[in-house]
């Protein structure tokens, strides 16, 4: 039997079971009350309040201008839609890189407003110290290598991450380093699958996958994007489950047909 089915609510126990027991787990990003609400029914085991809210919510180019307080906004409307999942919420950029008693304030704000399960935030060595306080405070944390978008200046492109021994040996020792520093999990962006597989078998903790192939442990994709919202973005790890830009075009369009036309309301849709 699934570990899933056999508790009520998802918890970071409930993930490393999953692991132990070769079950993938399933994550998603959402950023309101409704759309948790609904992936929380459907049987998500993850919800990540992304700070991919600056793009797909904010209209921003990348993800650094989100600030803590609007983090905080999205996170307590998505924990209110949810039951079962676990929720983790992202550290925005600037809200912990520059010493660990920031990350830690921060991380506190984030749990007490929003009722938050945990925080995530990108890179290995250089966060190390960020990662250890929080998690000493009883905080789980979640890890970020490969492709970490905060540092998009930095890389100058969001292209394919690791591919140099350098850069994998790099990634492997970060990925030992946090792990060892207390992380319930690592999220691996846009690698080479075999260094991913290499990862996941190297370490306890889940390594959940987005651009990471399919021997991670489990997946995780954004909201907008698998949905078929959002159009512009088209990597060859994204699968589109539904294409909701035409459909929700349509149905405006009907919308604006049938009020133009005095279609709408009819004689039984008014009092």
């Amino acid at each position: 039997m699934p570990v899933k089915k056999e508790i009520k609510k998802i918890t970071t126990h409930t993930l490393q079971m999953m692991k132990e027991n070769g079950e993938k787990i399933s994550m998603i990003t959402a950023y309101d009350f409704s759309f948790a609400r609904l992936f929380d029914a459907a049987g998500i085991d993850v919800i990540l309040v992304g700070d991919s809210a600056s793009n797909v919510m904010a209209g921003h180019e990348t993800t650094l201008p989100i600030t803590l307080d609007q983090m905080i906004y999205h996170a307590s409307s998505v924990i209110r839609g949810t039951h079962r999942c676990l929720v983790v919420v992202d550290l925005p950029f600037g809200s912990y890189q520059s010493n660990s008693k920031e990350a830690l304030v921060s991380t506190f704000r984030i749990m007490k407003e929003t009722g938050a399960h945990a925080v995530k935030l990108e890179g290995g060595e250089e966060v190390l110290e960020s990662v250890k306080r929080i998690i000493a405070a009883g905080v789980p944390v979640m890890g970020h290598l490969g492709l970490t978008p905060q540092s998009i200046y930095k890389f100058g492109t969001y292209t394919v991450r690791a591919k140099e021994e350098a850069e994998a040996d790099k990634l492997k020792r970060d990925a030992k380093l946090l792990e060892e520093a207390g992380c319930f999990g690592i999220v691996l962006e846009k690698i080479p699958a075999t260094l991913a597989k290499e990862v996941t078998n190297s370490v306890r903790i889940p390594v959940i996958g987005i651009g990471a192939g399919k021997h991670c442990d489990g997946q995780v994709l954004v909201m907008h994007d698998m949905l078929g919202i959002n159009t512009e973005f088209k990597p060859r790890f994204l699968r589109q489950y539904l294409k909701l830009h035409e459909q929700i075009t349509k149905a405006v369009q009907s919308y604006i047909k049938d009020v133009k036309s005095k279609n709408f309301p009819s004689e039984q849709e008014q009092y």
